[in-house]
């Protein structure tokens, strides 16, 4: 099959720090089908040879393991193409047809790693030179819109031009193996699916914790935050993974229909649940590697007087009979105390004690999404270094239950070369499969759910809570999860 993968933005941060490696994985694996154009589209005055050398300097920032020969980037160069483009100038477009039409490639791949401001313009001129034609697909980078408005005024826009099943609205979460696993392990195997539900699960945490400050991005993550950066999009589709029906069949729709039940579903805002389950902070200095770090405000292409949060922790329930009552726990945050995003599903402890163990203590299940990828199953098991006293007072003689834990690390079981997000996502589409994208319903649903939250946060002139770097967010994010009896993962 001949493809034509057009990144438009093709010299930016996103194009090389994450498509270009992920294309050369899919190359080096021999998944991505030969015949291949990978046309990068920018304003820079570059020629073919020119946007080679530069993506080949680009590699070699890329971790050792997934960095390319010489021999091995020559032949993947030779997929590398360059157009220069403005965005703005219609006869661009034009050029770019003319590149596209001279080969007439079976799928025409179009990747708009651009401002989202600019998604709009782009779709449409697209579609002006002609190039929105059956064969053509479209993938949009998050964030799609920067609230329910926006977001409905760009697939409308898109939905002029083309149809649904030509849109792929990327959520690389979705593409991580270790969010694959949780589809597998809910619905390929018989053993979580009785006991998945109100009556054996005490509270959900979905935590996405990242170490690193805003970096290079500080005039970008000011105008976005992380409500609308991770929660609208990766954390939400988390919810939706686990709490799901299970879908008639494994195609596309039937599975993002039953996304959108659970997104229908979740616990709308009230004013008091807004002041008591929505919490917002933003790092200030602190240490991080042992080093001191400045704080949020004084960071490059940060406002000095910016109320942008960094950190979010909701409280919510999916009002239906299988979750009713289920507390679900949503934290993501910079500058936190590690890198690590997890997913915790609680369950309640036996409805006897005939053992004696420690407060609060019970089965969990824990999904690892990075750094570490797999499942841990921690159960309860006797204590085997400790004698029995007839004066322990332990209850016929049985020995103090203690934690222990099933871990499949996915790495060590199937190997670190398993595909990437990224290089999933990308082989998806170019196959035209749209299970592990979002459709306009799904997003619009999402963005409906958070806007509450935003305006809420814009006419409270308290702004965020601040939290030291290197810490794991404000208190009042422990405090929150407390008033319901339970605490964060970390904390037990």
């Amino acid at each position: 099959m001949s493809f034509d993968l057009v990144l438009f933005g093709g010299t930016g941060d996103l194009a090389w720090r994450k498509l270009m490696p992920a294309l050369f994985q899919a190359f080096r694996h021999g998944t991505l089908p030969e015949g291949g154009r990978i046309i990068g589209v920018a304003r820079d005055d570059l020629s073919h040879v020119q946007y080679r050398e530069l993506i080949a300097s680009r590699f070699k920032t890329v971790e050792g393991a997934k960095r390319p020969s010489e021999e091995e980037f020559k032949n993947f160069a030779s997929m590398l193409h360059y157009l220069r483009l403005d965005l703005s100038k219609p006869g661009d477009y034009a050029r770019l047809a003319e590149m596209l039409n001279s080969r007439n490639a079976d799928t025409v791949v179009m990747y708009v790693a651009t401002a989202p401001a600019l998604f709009t313009q782009t779709v449409e001129q697209i579609a002006a030179a002609g190039l929105n034609g059956p064969n053509t697909r479209i993938v949009l980078e998050k964030p799609l819109g920067h609230d329910l408005a926006s977001n409905r005024a760009i697939n409308e826009a898109v939905g002029k031009v083309l149809h649904e099943n030509q849109v792929f609205r990327i959520d690389h979460y979705l593409g991580k193996p270790s969010v694959q696993n949780l589809f597998a392990m809910r619905f390929g195997n018989a053993l979580f699916e009785p006991i998945w539900r109100r009556e054996h699960i005490a509270n959900i945490q979905i935590t996405i914790a990242e170490d690193l400050g805003v970096e290079k991005r500080g005039a970008f993550y000011d105008q976005t935050g992380a409500l609308r950066d991770m929660v609208q999009n990766h954390a939400l589709q988390l919810v939706c993974a686990i709490g799901m029906e299970p879908p008639i069949n494994a195609h596309a729709d039937a599975i993002r229909d039953e996304k959108l039940k659970v997104l229908r579903s979740l616990a709308r805002w009230t004013p008091e649940t807004l002041g008591l389950h929505a919490v917002r902070g933003q790092y200030t200095a602190g240490t991080a590697y042992g080093e001191r770090v400045p704080g949020y405000r004084s960071e490059p292409g940060v406002d000095p007087g910016s109320n942008t949060e960094t950190f979010v922790a909701l409280r919510t329930e999916i009002e239906n009979w299988r979750w009713a009552g289920v507390p679900i726990y949503i934290r993501t945050g910079k500058r936190l105390a590690s890198r690590d995003a997890r997913i915790e599903v609680n369950f309640r402890p036996t409805p006897h004690a005939i053992f004696r163990t420690q407060a609060g203590m019970a089965n969990k299940l824990v999904i690892n999404l990075q750094p570490k990828d797999g499942l841990e199953l921690h159960l309860l098991a006797q204590a085997q270094d400790q004698r029995v006293s007839t004066k322990s007072g332990v209850r016929g003689g049985m020995l103090p239950l203690t934690s222990v834990q099933l871990d499949l690390d996915f790495d060590k079981r199937f190997g670190s070369e398993r595909v990437g997000a990224y290089e999933r996502l990308l082989l998806d589409v170019i196959d035209g499969r749209l299970n592990l994208f979002v459709r306009s319903d799904e997003q619009e649903e999402a963005w409906r759910w958070v806007e509450p939250i935003i305006s809420h946060w814009e006419h409270d002139n308290n702004g965020p809570r601040p939290y030291a770097a290197g810490t794991w967010g404000p208190s009042a994010s422990s405090a929150m999860i407390a008033r319901d009896g339970f605490w964060w993962g970390e904390e037990a």
